[in-house]
């Protein structure tokens, strides 16, 4: 059954049609700021309650990914847990992971957190905030009107694509590692402060930021820590890892993903079942 939302975000409600599992799970696109329905549907079809939110671009929200209230992702928590929902989940792609990583630092109702093509850093913001402007640099993300820590973008950066050609950002968000590295340690998401079980997805050939590294120092902290922690790869996979069911992604003028559908086909083959596992199970095993 699906539910149209429009308050206090546009979302997508989608509850299981046979047996409930009794498990919920938020879902977070990435910079697109959709709303992820298809991929709401498909975990609904797996037992899930699921519920994907427009997180910025609309009515009241930032018109770009700036100074995002975290209260914005817990406000659906709230949702789901009033519908009944036992074990809380979030499940993010790219900049969605970095949202969802967050809410599980912030939130100590999340149960377990899916983090494809994540980030193990706080970035600047990626359009403009409510006032409209996009400089100077900002926070993607605040906590109790709080802005978070952050890596600014260095502005030098240029692509190194021909003019007209999709272009390949990861280069950017390393090049802006090097040159600030002094807000690199405030800026880390302390996965470790979460009591969260934690999946990782990450293709090795991505192109828009360095995920597979990112995920392998999120893995580490996690046990350094001795916390729990699932790393699932794949080293010709790229950004965007298609869960089985899900479309083909059409390609962008505008961006270079990284991969091929056959390997970000088999990535998401291969994260699935650990998918399912982790937002429905009590532990992981």
């Amino acid at each position: 059954m699906e539910r149209e939302l429009n308050e206090p975000w546009e979302g997508l409600l989608c509850t299981p049609d046979g047996d409930d599992s009794g498990a919920g799970v938020l879902v977070l696109a990435g910079s697109s700021g959709r709303v992820d329905r298809e991929r709401a549907r498909l975990l609904a079809r797996a037992g899930l309650t699921a519920l994907a939110i427009r997180w910025f671009g609309g009515p009241g929200q930032p018109p770009g990914i700036c100074e995002v209230p975290l209260e914005t992702f817990t406000a659906a928590i709230d949702l789901l847990q009033r519908r009944g929902v036992r074990r809380i989940g979030v499940l993010g792609f790219s900049k969605g992971a970095e949202a969802a990583l967050l809410t599980a630092v912030h939130a100590p109702r999340v149960d377990a957190v899916v983090a494809m093509s994540p980030t193990s850093l706080v970035w600047s913001n990626v359009g403009p905030g409510l006032d409209g402007a996009e400089r100077p640099y900002r926070s993607c993300w605040t906590w109790q009107g709080r802005p978070l820590p952050f890596v600014p973008m260095d502005e030098t950066w240029t692509p190194t694509e021909p003019p007209g050609r999709p272009v390949a950002v990861r280069g950017a968000y390393e090049q802006a590692a090097r040159t600030f590295p002094d807000a690199l340690p405030p800026a880390a998401i302390p996965v470790e402060r979460t009591r969260a079980d934690l999946l990782l997805v990450a293709g090795g050939d991505d192109a828009m930021w360095p995920s597979a590294p990112f995920a392998e120092e999120l893995a580490a902290r996690r046990r350094a820590a001795g916390l729990p922690g699932r790393l699932v790869h794949h080293p010709a996979a790229g950004h965007r890892p298609r869960l089985p069911g899900e479309p083909p992604f059409p390609a962008s003028p505008t961006y270079a993903y990284g991969g091929t559908p056959e390997a970000d086909a088999l990535l998401g083959e291969a994260a699935w079942p650990h998918i399912v596992e982790i937002l429905t199970d009590s532990q992981m095993r």
